[in-house]
């Protein structure tokens, strides 16, 4: 990463546990229960369920587990965790980053439900961007590159002129996959390989530019 970094979008595309909130707490407390049932290890765990739909992180850690049961899990363990705030708060710099982004298109893209997404970006004093594709939206789970494909059609972008958001290996995949730049998050993001990464929120500042042909672009500066 360099201080000079410049990327230029039509729209931005974030994910939000981990890259706009901090709920690693919550997460932590929900998949530890659950590994302890299951007699599963619990660093293993930990290491699946980043960034994917619950029922998809099921089926890696047992397979030949009937999804029904998954899915029963997965429902189970949303509500757990929607009600579960305790600890949730916003990552440095992501108030201001999404204030900036007032009037500039961008959506969520998250594995989380509704109701989880609109709880969690609420603990954490955030906004919820208009367009807001969540687990109900989608077919499959991150790493599938369904929801930022979605994300981009309804903001009109073509996904070569996304950049996505991500910290986890399982959403810097999706972005790969739909043909986006990716900015990661945190310290999870760097052993993924997306385009620049950084610490935090506090080392992006956006802004709205001119495209030279009468239209607007987001410019994101790095550093």
């Amino acid at each position: 990463m360099t201080a000079t970094t410049v990327l230029t979008a039509r729209a931005l595309l974030l994910d939000m546990d981990g890259t706009l909130v901090n709920s690693e707490a919550v997460v932590e407390r929900c998949w530890l229960r659950w590994a302890e049932e299951h007699g599963l290890d619990p660093v293993e765990v930990m290491e699946v369920v980043h960034g994917r739909q619950g029922h998809a992180s099921m089926a890696l850690l047992l397979p030949g587990r009937p999804m029904a049961e998954n899915h029963a899990d997965n429902a189970r363990m949303l509500a757990e965790e929607t009600a579960d705030i305790d600890g949730v708060v916003a990552i440095p710099g992501a108030p201001e980053f999404m204030a900036a982004l007032a009037g500039l298109p961008h959506a969520l893209v998250t594995s989380a439900d509704v109701a989880l997404s609109t709880a969690r970006m609420a603990a954490a004093g955030l906004p919820l961007p208009e367009v807001r594709v969540t687990a109900e939206s989608v077919g499959a789970s991150k790493p599938d590159p369904e929801g930022f494909l979605k994300g981009a059609a309804e903001l009109g972008a073509e996904p070569q002129d996304c950049v996505a958001f991500e910290d986890s290996g399982a959403g810097i995949a999706a972005a790969r996959a739909a043909g986006m730049r990716v900015v990661g998050v945190g310290p999870r993001a760097h052993a993924y390989g997306p385009d620049v990464v950084v610490p935090d929120l506090t080392s992006v500042r956006v802004e709205a530019a001119d495209d030279g042909a009468g239209g607007t672009v987001t410019r994101v500066h790095i550093g």
